[in-house]
């Protein structure tokens, strides 16, 4: 029976799971694979619909107990956070109307405890390739973008007016927890499917080569140097191994959210996931 497998179309992730998706991982099953944003991925994972799912740190207080944590095959990492993005010379954000790409995403969720002083008026869930082109056309006065955004917020016109990123290690010192990789508890060991997932890790960068038609069908018509900067950026040493700087990040990140009633608590997240 294959294993039904959820990540999102964007470089890192089809980079990351080339080896695993094209049979080219030693011992590990046939894997079915379904392509979602993020958004998507967090709510189906609610409902059991997939045995191993990319999904947002920020939506982990809800799928827990029905999930493990794996430590591996997520993005996490320095210098890669979310941007709140505007049109003009804005300098904060009150009175505005905030386009963010899902309520459980993490972006949305840094976002929160970064404005909780000064929260908008406002805010849209929207599908996440609308967000640019809305802020720039004034629909939204202000956007929150994550992923290749980074590199392509200019050509919109935009600017950006806070990156979470750089204010979240300021604050913390920490990484920043972006996708985690979870497998459903009595579908899938999470020892095999870490170890699986790693193999296809090492795969990926050793031979870059191999997964790039795949990465490119896949990269929403992104160019070929924006493909190689966001693999650069989100697959790192944190893909291999959260270990743990990456494990503080998850339950700083957790651990706050809660304690501003932003978030169920949860047990430790170390507590939930194989870390060997």
């Amino acid at each position: 029976m294959a294993l039904s497998l959820a990540i999102s179309p964007c470089p890192n992730d089809t980079f990351v799971f080339d080896a695993l998706v094209h049979g080219r991982v030693p011992g590990a099953p046939a894997v079915e694979v379904t392509y979602a944003d993020v958004d998507v991925t967090n709510t189906a994972a609610e409902r059991g619909a997939f045995d191993l799912v990319k999904v947002s740190y920020a939506a982990l207080p809800w799928l827990l107990d029905e999930y493990h944590l794996l430590p591996c095959g997520g993005a996490l990492g320095r210098g890669c956070g979310p941007l709140v993005l505007t049109r003009g010379d804005r300098t904060d954000l009150s009175g505005a109307t905030v386009a963010v790409p899902g309520e459980r995403t993490t972006a949305y969720l840094l976002f929160r405890l970064w404005a909780a002083e000064q929260p908008p008026a406002r805010i849209e869930v929207v599908p996440f390739h609308e967000i640019m082109p809305g802020v720039a056309a004034g629909r939204y006065d202000a956007g929150l973008v994550i992923h290749e955004a980074r590199f392509t917020y200019p050509r919109h016109g935009l600017t950006a007016l806070v990156d979470l990123g750089e204010w979240w290690e300021g604050d913390t010192g920490l990484p920043i927890p972006l996708g985690a990789i979870l497998a459903r508890k009595g579908a899938v060991d999470p020892v095999e499917a870490a170890a699986w997932i790693r193999e296809s890790v090492r795969q990926a960068w050793a031979d870059p080569e191999a997964s790039r038609e795949y990465v490119l069908a896949h990269a929403q018509e992104m160019e070929p140097d924006v493909v190689d900067r966001h693999i650069g950026l989100y697959v790192n040493e944190f893909t291999a191994d959260l270990g743990e700087a990456g494990f503080a990040a998850v339950e700083a990140l957790l651990g706050r959210a809660a304690d501003a009633g932003l978030v169920p608590q949860t047990s430790s997240s170390r507590a939930t996931a194989w870390t060997s």
